[in-house]
């Protein structure tokens, strides 16, 4: 990781806002430390939106279709499934309501620990001249180390924000942290990544966002 993260461009980038589930939240200890990562992440938003940033959100859930399809041999995958977990209109899998879309903005709906594996996200960030993405989500063991290592094979730009990603086990989420992700990304905290939009004049009008009839997420349109 070099000492300065390079300049980030906003119109060139987004923040992709990572599994902010009612479900996953619960699992994180100490709802002062929940409400304090909603608070940060909420203002990362802010701060990309108000740059012409775009924002991205990946959820996990589950269709009975989906659950049918995982294969005993995803030892993790396979456990939801069996419990029938995470299904994708119950309320544990909704995105919190702090950090609620706005039109304009992408949604995706995955059925596995990272963003791109399984979703349009790729195509759809490309769509729209996205090289940069900045990095917040849950759980850094799951859903962030899968997203950034697979976009780092497909030669992103990347940041990880440093106080937007949290998980369950402290000493999984530290050795990641320090060992791990400053050799695929560009790692700085919510005040940092401020500093590098401080400055920088605001993007193009996004798309709107049209709700997709099958419930996997939202196609954008003019």
């Amino acid at each position: 990781m070099t000492a300065t993260p390079p300049a980030l461009d906003p119109r060139t980038s987004a923040l992709l806002v990572m599994d902010y589930q009612e479900g996953i939240l619960a699992s994180l200890p100490g709802p002062a430390d929940r409400e304090a990562l909603l608070t940060r992440v909420a203002g990362a938003i802010a701060d990309m939106r108000a740059h012409g940033a775009a924002i991205a959100y990946v959820r996990v859930g589950f269709t009975d279709a989906d659950w049918a399809a995982i294969p005993p041999a995803n030892i993790a995958f396979s456990f939801l499934g069996g419990q029938r977990l995470m299904h994708h209109a119950d309320p544990a899998a909704d995105i919190h309501p702090r950090l609620a879309p706005e039109p304009g903005d992408i949604t995706v709906r995955k059925t596995r620990y990272g963003a791109l594996s399984t979703t349009d996200l790729d195509r759809r960030l490309r769509d729209r001249g996205i090289t940069t993405l900045v990095v917040a989500g849950l759980t850094t063991s799951g859903a962030v180390l899968s997203t950034v290592t697979d976009a780092a094979d497909r030669d992103y730009r990347l940041y990880l924000l440093s106080d937007g990603v949290a998980d369950p086990d402290p000493q999984a989420h530290r050795t990641l942290m320090t060992g791990v992700f400053p050799r695929l990304a560009h790692v700085v905290d919510t005040a940092g990544l401020r500093s590098l939009l401080r400055g920088s004049r605001p993007g193009r009008a996004r798309t709107r966002a049209v709700p997709a009839a099958d419930g996997s997420g939202d196609r954008t349109a003019p």
